[in-house]
């Protein structure tokens, strides 16, 4: 899939079949979200794959809005030292790992952690060490579902020279 159909196409997907995703493709994905822009190029980023059942689910009670994590093969948790700019950095990071989780075939939704009051226990329960914060939890794994959720038109969002 070219990186452009990958842009357009890619949706949330919260419904997973229960089949296995590849360490060599959790690899790639990971390695493509380290390739994420970042200011100054600090990469304040850490990337904690979970693919053991009980720990995605304990991960999945853990959010209010994230419950399907413990259905999904894989949660990537995107965490971030704090920096001046962690949450953009970290933001940049979890856009490149939908898109790569996308064009491995991978359905992939964005569940927010660094707003969240459960993003300290998640990072207590990942062993992260005190400075990181958690910046977003990716669950991911075969789609289960094709959404056909309609976007705002481009004629909707475009605005030259002025709002």
């Amino acid at each position: 899939m070219d990186a452009i159909e990958t842009l357009k196409t890619r949706r949330s997907i919260r419904a997973f079949t229960r089949q296995p995703v590849s360490r060599q493709v959790i690899e790639d994905v990971i390695d493509c979200a380290r390739l994420a822009p970042s200011a100054i190029n600090i990469q304040p980023w850490e990337f904690v794959a979970v693919t053991q059942p009980e720990m995605l689910r304990a991960i999945g009670e853990s959010t209010d809005h994230g419950r399907f994590i413990a259905d999904a093969a894989l949660c990537v948790a995107v965490l971030c030292r704090e920096t001046k700019y962690y949450l953009e950095d970290g933001s940049a990071a979890t856009c490149a790992l939908l898109l790569a989780l996308h064009a491995h075939g991978l359905g992939g939704c964005w569940v927010a952690g660094d707003k969240k009051p459960y993003g300290p226990a998640i990072c207590r329960l990942l062993g992260a060490p005190p400075e990181f914060r958690l910046i977003s939890l990716v669950a991911a794994g075969y789609p289960a579902e094709a959404p056909v959720k309609e976007k705002r038109s481009l004629m909707d969002v475009l605005h030259w020279e002025k709002f």
